[in-house]
């Protein structure tokens, strides 16, 4: 059926009244929940392996025999900046087809074109060859990030949310520290030749991400994006079996759900009323995610991708040393999620963000005073950003984390998908073209100052998290933001109509 005012809201295919987000939330912990994040979350162990693999390899891969003909400031400038902006590209195109087509389509989809881009950068012969298959991981990459944490966060249940997507989005740096180790072994010239040992890292994403796709298989459509979108029938089936699999594996009996959900279902959702509802209706919302995007994309580009030209430049480290740097550097970051994650659900969202983006910005501060003093040796400035990226990492997971769950559903991927390119648009392609040029300027005072930008970014984001940061700890996706097709109980007309911020859960 037709509503009114169908043109802007798309064309209604029914009202149902439905209690499947309250009972996905109130599912206890089992083996379909490890399920969903192997499947789902290993996307950023091979984020982090490609993103390492660029600080690790740029040295050698710039060497004579290398079969590529390219500088090293182009691999940490130039082609590093191009997969940032294939991830943005990717994350804007994927991210509305994800909310139009479903989850679990487009997480293989964008997966596929992962693997096939991997697997030609690893045959490039020419800078122009590397640099576009670089550009099209990176595509893949950025149109996985929305499809995945939409996909965990609505199977995820309300009081594990944060914790898992936290430490989810932190197993990027699990990839960071294998594709480190295994660079030690392939970049080693007496094992494999100058120009074969690079190819192999880059291989090794494809192997993993040809396992992950498998595992995929076994992940359900989210079920919540499945009734808004007419197939409520499916979506009972999909919740039904989940919640069989929990009795049989707990051998009790489940809590029952409390609350329904009305909606008016449209088999699509208008892409001007998902613009609308972001910047109309959640305003300070928008500006939490962009403070938070933009800090964490400028300070993380910068310094991973060039991390490597930095030891070389300034600390004189072989290309062969430097993966044992970074995959140092990727412990700290590996660790800090996973220690603080729980906090995020105990201590609140806002504390926590706001703490980390905050200290991990003053301690970075301090590291590149130390810096331009020349107090530091290769060894300690590594360990002082493991200590600053301890915190930094754990705050950037969250931001991921909140544009994902404080939107409405219908705009789930595709806020995610634009907070990640606009940020990364500003921050993450910005910064590692600008770091790589003052790192080739071979002058401390000049690389002081990337420092000290990225610190100011970080704790502007601290500061956004304060003043605009949302209480979501323990909350249903539902309740902090009402599917737009959600219907007002009293008027029967869609909340999104006269909902936004003041309609949903208090930012206090």
């Amino acid at each position: 059926m037709a509503g009114t005012g169908a043109g802007h809201r798309g064309v209604e295919t029914g009202v149902i009244e439905t209690d499947i987000p309250a009972r996905l939330d109130r599912l206890p912990w089992s083996r379909f929940h490890w399920r969903v994040v192997l499947g789902l979350g290993t996307v950023w162990a091979l984020d982090g392996l490609e993103v390492t693999v660029v600080s690790s390899i740029s040295g050698r891969l710039s060497e004579k025999g290398a079969g590529v003909g390219i500088s090293a400031a182009d691999v940490s400038g130039l082609a590093a900046t191009l997969y940032v902006l294939g991830a943005c590209v990717g994350a804007l195109l994927f991210g509305q087809l994800t909310d139009r087509f479903g989850r679990k389509r487009l997480f293989m989809i964008t997966l596929g074109l992962y693997l096939s881009a991997t697997v030609l950068t690893a045959l490039a012969f020419s800078p122009l060859w590397f640099f576009v298959f670089r550009f099209l991981t990176g595509m893949g990459i950025g149109g996985e990030y929305s499809a995945i944490n939409s996909a965990i966060d609505e199977l995820i249940p309300a009081e594990h949310r944060g914790r898992v997507d936290i430490s989810v989005n932190g197993t990027y740096w699990a990839g960071a520290i294998g594709r480190a180790l295994l660079a030690v072994v392939a970049l080693n010239t007496s094992v494999f030749p100058i120009d074969v040992g690079w190819r192999l890292c880059f291989a090794l994403g494809a192997v993993l991400g040809l396992g992950v796709l498998i595992l995929r298989r076994h992940v359900p459509e989210s079920p919540r994006w499945l009734f808004v979108h007419g197939r409520e029938k499916q979506a009972e089936q999909v919740v039904s079996s989940i919640e069989g699999e929990v009795r049989e594996e707990t051998g009790q009996a489940l809590a029952p759900p409390q609350g329904t959900l009305r909606v008016r279902q449209r088999k699509t959702i208008p892409l001007p009323l998902i613009v609308r509802s972001v910047v109309q209706l959640y305003p300070r919302r928008t500006l939490l995610g962009l403070a938070l995007f933009v800090g964490q994309a400028f300070l993380y580009n910068s310094i991973l991708f060039s991390l490597g030209f930095l030891l070389k430049t300034f600390f004189k480290i072989s290309s062969g040393d430097v993966p044992y740097y970074i995959a140092l550097f990727a412990v700290g970051n590996l660790v800090g999620p996973l220690v603080l994650a729980r906090l995020f659900d105990t201590v609140g969202r806002r504390p926590m963000i706001a703490g980390c983006y905050i200290l991990s910005g003053a301690l970075l501060l301090v590291t590149a005073v130390l810096f331009k003093e020349g107090q530091l040796t290769a060894a300690t400035l590594v360990l002082a950003l493991i200590v600053v990226f301890f915190f930094a990492s754990a705050g950037v997971s969250a931001a991921y984390l909140t544009v994902s769950e404080i939107f409405p559903l219908e705009t789930r991927a595709l806020c995610i998908a634009v907070f990640y390119a606009v940020g990364t648009g500003i921050g993450g392609i910005i910064g590692p073209l600008l770091f790589a040029h003052l790192i080739e300027s071979g002058k401390v005072d000049e690389v002081f100052v990337g420092f000290a930008i990225g610190a100011g970014a970080m704790i502007i984001g601290g500061l956004a998290e304060i003043a605009f940061g949302v209480k979501a700890e323990g909350q249903s996706l539902e309740s902090l933001a009402r599917p737009l097709t959600a219907e007002d109980e009293d008027e029967g007309s869609p909340v999104a109509a006269a909902g936004g911020e003041a309609a949903t859960a208090s930012p206090a």
